[in-house]
Parts: structure tokens; C-alpha cells; sequence
């Protein structure tokens, strides 16, 4: 079943030079399944995810033959829909928890305002809120629940925001890097919540990633993209038999701990490659 399907999806930013395309002619379908995005930092993967939630700047537009989330035309549709879809069943993890928590609530505030969609009463939005930062490993739930976001650390900031774009259960998860600040352990911890959530309850998962061995092993599918547009698309398990050279490059750039590598591997571009 197709969850989500996007056709020729373009973001364009204005410049001195005029308008400037950041992501350009994207097509993809995602059904109840980890689909990875992965490529260089400014090659679109996160702008790619804010366009699908419609939360692309008041500066760019984003424009697309096709949007279509759960048989619903994401391109035309209303605020009001757009507030009943963001939280409930579309949520992004963002990259940095520094700029996307409120400075001003409380981490329990801001848990329980977004459990409140599915909780039956305060007291319940409270103990779902508890138990969702016990699930990303945080030890002590009551003193984050009465912390605010500068008084946690960076690693606890992120297991934070997971926990809030999670407690509602949406169907459609958007994760920007959402385990870079993450020690192995707390990653492996919310790899298999989020595993569990599209396995036992079909939820379909955007996983934007620099860590291509992480994406191979974790998602079902991958798409790599560079300067703004897709150059490949193939299954997350043959990610190292990838054709396209700028793939390759990525796979050959990985660091090894065996063996002496000198000199370094640089990443050979093509002009061919955004064209």
C-alpha cells in the first residue's frame, strides 16, 4: 500500500544570481517501510522533508506534479487540514533539538501538549509522556519533565524531541539525522522503537542520514541524492554494489579501522552529476 507518492517535487530558494532550485524533480512512493535518504550535506534531503510537511520557508516554494499523503492532495491543502495532519499523523524529528524545543516550556510541557492528541485527560497525556522518555533511555523522566531545553544536554535534547514526535503515534515519520548526538547504545534503543512502530504498526519512516552504513543496515530502501536531485535509488541491503559513481564515492569515502589508508580517498565529481 502506497502511504505517500511524490512526483517532480522542486524547492526553489530566490538569490542575487535569481531563483535557485535546492531540490529538483524528486520522485518517490513510500509505503509502511524505512526508506532512507542519504548524499553530502546540501545535497536537499532536509529540505526535502520540510517541503513534504508543507513547512518549506515563507521565502522558497515548493511546487510538484504530485503530493499525495494517505489519498489526501498535500499540495491543496487548507491550514486546518494541514493542523490535523502535522502531530497527528505526520511528525519530523528535526536535525538540531537546539532550534526546534521552546525555550520558554518545559520539556513536560511541551511532551504533553503533543500527547494531548491522543490522551483521554491530562493525567494521561502526563504518564504518556513519562513513559516515552523512559522508552529513549532518559533515567530520571520526572527531573527532565520540569527541565527546560538548555538545561539538557545535546544527546538528551534529541532522545526529547524523539520522544514528542513519537507520542502520537503518527503514520508518517520524517527523521532528520534524528541519532547523530546519540551514543551507540541510546541509538540502538530508539532504532527499535522506531522499527517497532513500522513493523507492528505500519508506519511509514523517512530516515535522512549521513551514516551509509547505518541506512544499509536499518531501512528497506535508499535514495541518494546530490545537488538537489536524485542520481539513485536502490535496495538499503545492495547499497555497496551501488552503480553510480557518486554512490560509490560515498561507499569509498567511509573511514576503515583495518588496514593504513594513505593517501585519504576523496570524493572525483562529475558537472554530469546536477545536470
Amino acid at each position: 500500500m502506497t502511504l505517500l507518492a511524490v512526483e517532480n517535487l522542486t524547492v526553489t530558494f530566490p538569490s542575487r544570481q535569481g531563483p535557485q532550485s535546492v531540490v529538483r524533480n524528486v520522485s518517490f512512493t513510500l509505503g509502511r517501510e524505512r526508506l532512507g535518504i542519504v548524499g553530502e550535506s546540501g545535497s536537499g534531503k532536509s529540505q526535502t522533508g520540510r517541503a513534504l510537511l508543507g513547512l518549506t520557508p515563507t521565502s522558497g516554494l515548493a511546487t510538484a506534479d504530485r503530493m499525495e499523503f494517505d489519498g489526501i492532495d498535500l499540495r491543496a491543502a487548507s491550514p486546518a487540514q494541514w493542523r490535523k495532519l502535522r502531530g497527528a499523523r505526520m511528525s519530523m524529528v528535526m536535525q538540531d533539538p537546539k532550534f526546534s524545543l521552546n525555550p520558554v516550556m518545559t520539556i513536560g510541557r511541551q511532551l504533553a501538549e503533543a500527547a494531548r492528541r491522543v490522551a483521554s485527560g491530562s493525567a494521561d497525556a502526563r504518564d504518556r509522556a513519562v513513559a516515552m522518555l523512559e522508552a529513549v533511555q532518559i533515567r530520571d523522566p520526572a527531573r527532565v519533565m520540569a527541565a527546560y531545553p538548555h538545561e539538557l544536554s545535546g544527546g538528551m535534547g534529541q532522545r526529547a524531541m524523539i520522544a514528542m514526535m513519537l507520542i502520537t503515534e503518527p503514520d508518517l515519520l520524517i527523521a532528520d539525522e534524528p541519532t547523530s548526538a546519540l551514543d551507540v547504545t541510546v541509538q540502538i534503543e530508539v532504532l527499535r522503537i522506531l522499527d517497532d512502530l513500522v513493523t507492528s504498526r505500519g508506519m511509514g519512516l523517512i530516515f535522512i542520514s549521513h551514516d551509509l552504513q547505518l541506512v544499509s543496515s536499518f531501512c528497506d530502501r535508499v535514495l541518494v541524492m546530490y545537488a538537489g536531485r536524485v542520481v539513485e535509488e536502490l535496495r538499503a541491503a545492495d547499497l555497496a554494489q551501488a552503480q553510480h559513481p557518486y554512490t560509490r564515492g560515498l561507499m569509498g569515502c567511509l573511514p576503515r579501522i583495518d588496514g593504513d589508508q594513505r593517501p585519504l580517498p576523496t570524493l572525483q565529481r562529475d558537472e554530469a552529476w546536477a545536470r
